[in-house]
């Protein structure tokens, strides 16, 4: 039976298709996201249609699970580690679920603040003891939040207490939910900021769809990674270590 042809390609070939440049690939290639490139007796590398299919993968993959895991996953197909790539690659899915559950935990938090109805600032501040009790935490946990950011309470000018104003119970009631989902107090306070920063009710509502917006696309930029990843296996040669 005759063998397929192999069609070679140059690294400006490669390069043309997605608008990088020939360092680029090149350097692609030294990372290890490429499998690595016969030469030419002048020294001129020869790729192939496999390497064609491994920067396809690899860039398809970068917009799914970020720069860095993108390469990790495609060092572990080329150095035949499949079980390992196929593991991050489980991982990104699994924090993606996680992501899109932390975004319907603050939905459900701070409904009452996207549908129009502003945190009732007539509510007397509390201390934080009241605060505790009203969580059912300790005041040890509120100063552990309020370490990691979550919390941002003011100070009584007279007697140098904390005082927690209506915001700050809301952000206190957030951290609380979330902590009770499992979530590291880094993850909270940047989901706390982020409402925070949002500037009122409106720009709340737009930063929740923007963050969904962007779940959405990671979502579907994997099930396109996967679609060029699949076809990338489907080239490695089977006999590697």
């Amino acid at each position: 039976m005759k063998s397929p042809t192999v069609v070679t390609l140059k690294p400006a070939d490669l390069a043309r298709e997605h608008g990088i440049s020939t360092q680029a690939v090149r350097n692609y290639e030294r990372d290890g996201f490429l499998p690595p490139a016969d030469r030419t007796p002048s020294g001129y590398r020869i790729y192939t249609d496999l390497h064609a299919a491994a920067l396809r993968a690899f860039l398809a993959l970068v917009p799914a699970y970020g720069h860095a895991t993108a390469g990790r996953i495609m060092n572990a197909v080329n150095e035949g580690r499949l079980d390992s790539a196929l593991t991050l690659v489980d991982r990104g899915h699994a924090q993606l679920l996680r992501d899109r559950e932390t975004l319907g935990a603050v939905r459900n938090a701070v409904g009452h603040l996207t549908t129009g109805a502003p945190v009732p600032a007539h509510e007397p501040a509390r201390t934080i003891g009241e605060l505790a009790r009203r969580l059912d935490v300790t005041p040890a946990t509120l100063r552990k939040w309020e370490e990691a950011g979550i919390l941002t309470p003011a100070r009584n000018p007279a007697t140098g207490y904390r005082i927690y104003r209506p915001g700050d119970v809301r952000d206190a009631e957030l951290a609380h939910l979330l902590r009770r989902g499992g979530y590291l107090l880094d993850h909270i306070a940047g989901v706390v900021r982020q409402i925070r920063d949002a500037g009122g009710t409106e720009g709340l509502a737009d930063a929740l769809r923007a963050w969904q917006g962007k779940l959405t696309a990671q979502g579907v930029a994997m099930l396109d990674a996967a679609a060029h990843l699949g076809r990338y296996l489907r080239l490695v040669p089977t006999d590697r270590p």
